[in-house]
């Protein structure tokens, strides 16, 4: 039986289209509407690809501050020693190369909305620089001499809960409160699955390309761990594979179900059990890293891709969980990476 179609909502915000079908996904709306006329710092959660982004620029855009500088950057894109720099800025002479002076992101975004992306990221160092200037202290740039102040609104997203890395020591807990004025969690894609086809149908329109019944019945039953990401993804290549303009589900070439045999199953990283006695945080991810991980036939690389996350997230949670042995670690880094 084909899934009922739900009516859906298009919005553009800053440029990214949000499609939005589901009553899960329109609460959620609902309430970005309200917290977007304050001013208070935003902390958004939520899976990696589930649309975390479009939330922070409806935020942007449905605040007062929407004809102001919107300025984004990920706190996992950049290493450690530019992070500051970038942030902040630097003046001349501040380090070698640094034959001029250059603001920082935050005097870029005054007066407008600062997205850190992937907040969770940040180094000790940072968090406590970070926190100062959230308490509108003014900052100095890198190497400068004179205060500057901004008025900037921050929104953080993290992929995964920073309560748990609060928890284990990784994140500040007064930088964490501090940034959490506003939460907003956005739910996954398996949890609004009204929101597939149209969102599936919205990411085939370019390409002038239709859904058959059984691609739209795939598509409702498959589980999603790479979210918004990972359909639009799969679609740009069902499109390549279809004829006639009609996606069938066998373009889809979705993953066989968890557990399902798999002829590659020789030479993978030995994974741990779910059923580990020491897991008790982070269930839910962990499982999805660890399914994913299984159907790439363990190449760390694909995985990452499949999950929407860069290879240094994907490395750094499969340390944080130990969710590979210390052996298959070392001897299959050529064929991960």
């Amino acid at each position: 039986m084909v899934p009922t179609a739900y009516h859906a909502d298009s919005f553009q915000f800053v440029g990214m289209t949000a499609i939005v079908a589901s009553p899960r996904m329109r609460q959620v709306m609902d309430f970005v509407a309200r917290a977007a006329r304050t001013q208070a710092t935003v902390l958004i959660d939520g899976e990696s690809g589930s649309g975390k982004e479009v939330v922070a620029r409806a935020l942007h855009q449905l605040s007062m501050r929407c004809a102001k500088p919107w300025v984004d950057v990920s706190c996992a894109a950049l290493p450690e020693h530019l992070m500051e720099s970038e942030l902040f800025g630097y003046d001349k002479g501040a380090f070698s190369g640094a034959d001029g002076s250059k603001p920082g992101l935050f005097e870029m975004a005054h007066t407008g909305t600062l997205f850190l992306d992937e907040i969770g990221e940040l180094e000790p160092k940072m968090q406590v620089k970070l926190l100062r200037v959230l308490d509108a202290a003014p900052y100095y740039r890198l190497g400068g001499t004179k205060k500057i102040a901004v008025d900037v609104r921050v929104i953080a997203a993290s992929n995964s809960p920073l309560e748990d890395l609060v928890r284990r020591g990784l994140f500040r807990a007064d930088l964490y409160h501090r940034l959490c004025q506003v939460h907003i969690t956005v739910p996954p894609l398996r949890e609004r699955r009204e929101d597939i086809q149209p969102l599936a149908e919205y990411f085939l329109q370019a390409q002038d390309m239709r859904l058959s019944d059984s691609a739209v019945l795939a598509l409702a039953n498959y589980d999603w761990p790479g979210n918004i990401r990972e359909l639009r993804n799969l679609l740009t290549r069902a499109a390549l594979m279809a004829t006639d303009g009609l996606i069938q589900a066998s373009d889809l070439s979705l993953p066989a179900p968890s557990g399902a045999p798999s002829p590659e199953g020789a030479g993978r990283p030995r994974v741990k059990s779910i059923e580990d006695p020491q897991e008790d945080l982070d269930g839910l991810e962990r499982r999805t890293i660890l399914r994913v991980l299984d159907e790439a036939g363990g190449h760390r690389q694909r995985a990452a891709a499949r999950l929407g996350i860069s290879r240094r997230t994907l490395s750094r949670k499969l340390k944080q969980y130990g969710l590979i042995e210390p052996a298959a670690e070392v001897s299959h880094v050529g064929a991960a990476w």
